[in-house]
């Protein structure tokens, strides 16, 4: 079987670990696991990966501190939480600090390798990945590959969570997005674990960081979802 990968796997519990071990290493990756943050770091510093997946309760130390570290270590290392940790602050705040998935233990096996793999796809970390095109409408432009958003020459900087949202859209501007869309785009099978009101403030904050106060480049569609105005 071809190696698709070296994974850091940052994670205490022995039967999980074990078992992400051979869950991965049947599915062409070279899991590298960590069983406390002291020993990521250390790990992280000796190679390259992939892809990271990161427990939240860690022996010594929060796994959320740990993405922080990572982030600016390695800035486009994906990162996908594993944990039992499942509110919703939780899972926003995941996604606030970077990270590119959120998976609640006790998880599937095969849904877990495929939600790793649509990271990979999503991050080009994958040989043979086409090249991302940038995504426009008006003034404002969003490199996929880059992570970078700009209006006019203007960059503005935006969390994991705004940025997919805002991909999203960018790439069928004038439809109409409903919640549910959104929340299949940008939180895949746990869009549950999210509600309106979080929905609403996350919107709020890129029209803001886009200089949208007034809503008249992503409207609200009363009873459908969003759309976003103009064209690329």
């Amino acid at each position: 079987m071809t190696d698709d990968g070296r994974i850091l796997v940052v994670e205490d519990n022995e039967a999980i670990f074990l078992g992400l071990q051979y869950l991965l290493s049947q599915e062409g990756f070279t899991p590298v696991v960590a069983k406390d943050l002291a020993d990521a770091k250390q790990k992280l510093s000796e190679g390259e990966y992939v892809l990271t997946l990161l427990d939240v309760s860690l022996p010594d130390g929060d796994g959320f501190e740990f993405c922080k570290y990572l982030k600016e270590k390695k800035a486009n290392l994906p990162v996908i939480f594993l944990t039992a940790k499942e509110s919703e602050g939780d899972v926003v705040k995941g996604f606030d600090l970077g990270a590119d998935d959120y998976v609640i233990k006790p998880f599937r096996n095969r849904e877990l390798v495929s939600r790793i793999r649509s990271v990979l796809r999503r991050n080009g970390a994958r040989q043979g990945e086409e090249e991302n095109v940038e995504l426009r409408c008006g003034t404002l432009r969003l490199n996929p590959e880059t992570g970078r958003v700009f209006v006019g020459e203007k960059e503005v900087v935006l969390t994991k969570l705004e940025f997919r949202i805002l991909s999203a859209m960018l790439a069928h501007p004038g439809k109409i997005y409903s919640r549910e869309e959104i929340l299949a785009a940008v939180w895949d099978f746990y869009g549950n674990y999210v509600n309106d009101n979080t929905l609403s403030v996350t919107m709020k904050r890129i029209r803001e960081k886009i200089g949208d106060t007034e809503g008249n480049l992503i409207k609200t569609v009363r009873g459908l979802g969003y759309r976003l105005e103009g064209k690329n």
